[in-house]
Order: C-alpha cells, then structure tokens, then sequence
C-alpha cells in the first residue's frame, strides 16, 4: 500500500490518497483545493475508486464534488451526516467568510461498525463520535494504520464545541474505540502530523 497526505485549504485539513500498486485508489476528505487534488491524481496515474469521508465539517468535504464529478465515484459517509454535505449550516461553512459549501447527497451511507470491501481495500469502520455526531474512523489491519478525522490528533483531540458536538462522548469513542486498537497503530489524523495510538496513551495531555 502506497500513502499519500496532502494537507489543503484554509485549516490545512489532511486530503489522503490511499493506493495499491496497480493505482487503484481511494481518497479520504478531499478537503478544498480541487484542482490540486486532481492535479496529483493525474500526475501519478492514479485511478480513484472512491471518496471516504470521516465527517462532514466543511473543512473535510469542500473539494468533494470536484473529485466525484471529474472520476464519477462514490462517496462514503455516516447516515448521521448525509444532510451535512447539503447543508451549509451544519458542515459549518455557513458560519464562515467564505462561499458556502453544498453539494449532492452521498452515494453510499454507513450505519453501523463493520468490515466494509471497497475494490482491493478492506476497512473496518469505527463509530467514533464527539467531534461530530457521524464521525468515522477507517482502521485497516493490513496496513496497522487508522484514519482517525478529527477525533485524535497528535498530542491533541478534536474540538467538541461545535454543532453536534461532545467532549465526554469524544473521550469515550477514543478510549473504547481507538484505544483499543495495537499500540504500534499509526494514526493519521485529519490535521497535523501522524503518531500512533501508544504514544497518545502515554502521553496525549487531554488523555492520560
């Protein structure tokens, strides 16, 4: 497997490229910048197959129509935020100055925690709520990796006091759901740098 982050737009949100050795791909929170965005996909011949979303704040979905309209892919979200892509008052750009941002609804809605095939890549999905109430986690075992959004960061956790959001449910979803995972776990967080879930055990200032 073959990564790639791209931090884009005004809150430097973190756009992942997740591919395979024959380019097949899927894209994480392809944030804003579309053209940027599709610029790299070209660039190295890649061939997305599909758009995950951990969560539908603006900062994570501004580019999502550049990128399904120009590859005709699905996009992935939690049933919980499936009117966020639409809405601008609850992804939160309404809020902003900035040109709100609505598009179409998602293609595909998760409902619950389980393994999901999306062409060659396997991912379990982990509810990790408080941040957002659809927030979404991608562990993928083969790569001891995780896509955690904005519900951990390195030396940090997402902010909960937005719409929607939960400080207690937040902690609860990182304690009983990331922690769980191997502590040689790399997490990619939806900003700033990657880390892993035992080095935020021992010492997140907001966790331990």
């Amino acid at each position: 497997m073959n990564l790639k982050q791209i931090p884009v737009g005004p809150l430097q949100a973190n756009c992942y490229f997740l591919f395979n050795e024959e380019k097949k791909c899927i894209i994480f929170d392809p944030g804003f910048e579309g053209k940027r965005l599709l610029d790299f996909i070209e660039q190295e011949g890649l061939n997305p197959i599909a758009i995950l979303l951990t969560h539908a704040h603006f900062d994570h979905i501004g580019a999502v129509e550049d990128v399904r309209d120009h590859w005709n892919i699905p996009v992935y979200i939690h049933e919980l935020e499936k009117d966020w892509l639409l809405d601008p008052s609850f992804n939160g750009s309404a809020h902003y100055p900035m040109e709100p941002i609505s598009g179409n609804p998602a293609d595909h809605l998760f409902t619950k925690e389980e393994k999901v095939e999306i062409g060659p890549f396997t991912l379990e999905l982990l509810e990790t709520p408080g941040h957002s109430p659809g927030s979404l986690s991608y562990y993928i075992r083969e790569m001891n990796a995780v896509f955690s959004g904005d519900a951990l960061f390195s030396s940090g956790i997402g902010r909960t006091d937005l719409p929607g959001g939960d400080h207690a449910t937040l902690i609860e979803s990182i304690h009983q759901k990331l922690f769980t995972l191997p502590d040689d776990t790399v997490v990619f967080p939806g900003h700033g740098l990657s880390t892993t879930i035992g080095t935020e055990k021992t010492s997140n200032p907001f966790l331990v």
